[in-house]
């Protein structure tokens, strides 16, 4: 009952919109163009749904490297930052800088600097957006340490990095998770808007944009499903691991 109740309104509202959607757009008669019909896109998601998911598996691999990439970078930088202030005060700045530098500037320089069939430019792409949500959230977990257990270290001569390891980092897994969380759809959207700018045409991103080309709208919204599932399994992904690493923090909740 419990997850009925939590799941059904947001279901509801989502039943209705659609409903609304067709309404609109066939009582309203838009232009396919500026905007299709939901029974339209569904039409050709069944239809191109062999592309929609090869095209997904494309994406979501991009996505999935430059995450575990970006997230690892994320934690051990963290890891560096809390330890020596010097490298702390140097590193927020400096993560800073990379989360403000956009996709559409970032995605054609490193396809410049690989070969075309590459898919390291996109992967480089994800990982770097990937880092700052994870670097920032482990960050802020790692420095909330509780002066008792501090202490408790302190007086078993614990070295840094066992101090790290034992007390910091599992103080920290809902920071990280946190940034995890944030990290996982971010992956899907930099990888597939990655896809804008050349290289393999084998993506979500490349798919979408080829369509439109083609003035073939309804298939380029299947497409955007398709992008919108892949970042959603991402997401779901990301919660289970999250019960998974810390059962007793969902018996607390509960």
């Amino acid at each position: 009952m419990k997850w009925v109740r939590a799941g059904l309104p947001p279901l509801l509202v989502g039943v209705l919109a659609i409903v609304g959607w067709e309404l609109t757009v066939t009582l309203g008669r838009i232009a396919p163009f500026i905007l299709p019909a939901p029974s339209a896109i569904w039409g050709q998601l069944v239809e191109q749904r062999r592309n929609v998911w090869e095209a997904a598996l494309a994406s979501g691999a991009n996505a999935l490297v430059g995450l575990i990439c970006g997230a690892v970078a994320g934690v051990l930088a963290a890891m560096a930052a809390s330890r020596f202030r010097a490298i702390g005060e140097i590193s927020i700045p400096f993560a800073a800088v990379l989360n403000a530098l956009p996709i559409i500037a970032l995605a054609p320089i490193l396809n410049n600097m690989f070969e075309s069939t590459s898919s390291l430019p996109r992967r480089l792409v994800t990982a770097i957006i990937v880092f700052f949500p994870v670097f920032i959230n482990t960050l802020r977990g790692l420095r909330e340490v509780d002066p008792i257990h501090r202490e408790l270290m302190h007086t078993y001569a614990a070295s840094g990095w066992t101090f790290a390891v034992k007390v910091r980092l599992p103080g920290a897994l809902p920071y990280v998770f946190t940034g995890l969380r944030q990290a996982s759809s971010l992956a899907v959207i930099a990888a597939v808007v990655a896809e804008y700018f050349g290289g393999l045409q084998s993506g979500l991103g490349s798919r979408i944009t080829s369509a439109a080309a083609f003035t073939a709208y309804s298939r380029a919204w299947a497409f955007v499903v398709g992008a919108c599932l892949l970042g959603l399994t991402f997401y779901l992904t990301t919660l289970l691991l999250e019960r998974l690493a810390m059962p007793w923090r969902q018996r607390l909740i509960a």
